[in-house]
C-alpha cells in the first residue's frame, strides 16, 4: 500500500485531523444503529424479520424442473421454492 492510499478513506475522502476528530467524537457519543441500518440499503426484508437462508440439495432432474418452471413463469428459483413450501406447509 502506498502512502497516498493511507491518506484517504475507502470512499476516497481525504483523511484530515478534522475528520479524525469528528469520527472520534461520534464514536465517543455512540452510534445510532437504526440510522446506520437504514443507510445500508440492500434487499428489503421479507416478512416480519430478516430472512434466513436454508440450503437444500436437489437432484439434477428436480433442479432442471425447478429452473424450467421459474423461467416459464418469469420468476426466480427462490420465489418458486418459497411458494411451494408455503403451499406444502399451508403457511402464509
Amino acid at each position: 500500500m502506498t502512502d497516498k492510499a493511507r491518506e484517504r478513506t475507502r470512499t476516497g475522502k481525504e483523511v484530515t485531523d478534522e475528520l479524525v476528530e469528528d469520527l472520534a467524537d461520534k464514536a465517543e457519543n455512540g452510534f445510532d444503529v437504526d440510522e446506520i441500518v437504514r443507510r445500508r440499503g440492500g434487499r428489503p426484508p421479507m416478512g416480519s424479520a430478516a430472512a434466513s437462508v436454508e440450503s437444500v440439495r436437489l437432484d439434477p432432474e428436480l433442479s432442471a424442473a425447478l429452473e424450467a418452471r421459474a423461467t416459464d413463469e418469469g420468476r426466480t428459483n427462490s420465489d418458486v421454492i418459497r411458494e411451494a413450501l408455503r403451499n406444502y406447509l399451508k403457511a402464509s
